[in-house]
C-alpha cells in the first residue's frame, strides 16, 4: 500500500501531491492493477489534511480512469502507467540509481536533482520538438513536470 507524504511547503496542493505519489507508485509498478488505495480516514491521519482534499484527489484519478470508487470497498487501481525500464531490476533504473549517487557525492540536493532533470528533459523535448508517446495529443499539466 502506497503511504502518502505532503510537503506543506512545496506550493502544490495536497491533492496534486497525492495524485502525482500515486501515478508515480504506479509509473514505478510500486501500485498495480487491483491494489487497494489507502482510505481517505487513513491518508486524513497519516498527513493531517481535510477529507475533502482526499476526495478531490481520487475523484481526479477516477476521472482520468487511473481508480475506480466502490461504495462500502474502497478505492481500486484500474490502470498501470509502468513502463519497461521502470522496474526495479532493469538496467536503466540501475543507471539512474548510480547517477543519482553521484549527484547527491557531488552535493547536489533533492531540488537541484529534480530542477536539473527537469531542465535536460525539457531542452530534449524542446531539441527534438516531439512529444512522447504517452503525451500525444495531451496538454501537459503542471504537475506533470516534476
Amino acid at each position: 500500500m502506497i503511504d502518502y507524504r505532503i510537503d506543506r511547503g512545496s506550493g502544490v496542493p495536497a491533492y496534486v501531491q497525492i495524485v502525482e505519489q500515486t501515478e508515480r507508485a504506479l509509473r514505478m509498478g510500486f501500485l498495480k492493477v487491483g491494489d487497494k488505495l489507502p482510505t481517505a480516514k487513513e491518508v486524513v491521519a497519516a498527513t493531517a489534511i481535510n477529507p475533502n482534499t482526499v476526495l478531490r484527489a481520487y475523484r481526479d484519478m477516477e476521472q482520468a480512469g487511473l481508480v475506480e470508487l466502490r461504495r462500502g470497498l474502497g478505492t481500486f487501481v484500474t490502470r498501470s502507467l509502468a513502463r519497461p525500464g521502470a522496474e526495479d531490476d532493469s538496467p536503466l533504473r540501475r543507471e539512474v540509481t548510480d547517477w543519482v549517487a553521484r549527484a547527491r557525492a557531488a552535493g547536489l540536493e533533492r531540488a537541484d536533482v529534480l530542477a536539473l532533470v527537469t531542465a535536460v528533459l525539457d531542452a530534449y523535448d524542446n531539441e527534438h520538438d516531439s512529444p512522447t508517446p504517452g503525451d500525444r495529443g495531451r496538454k501537459r499539466r503542471t504537475h506533470d513536470r516534476a
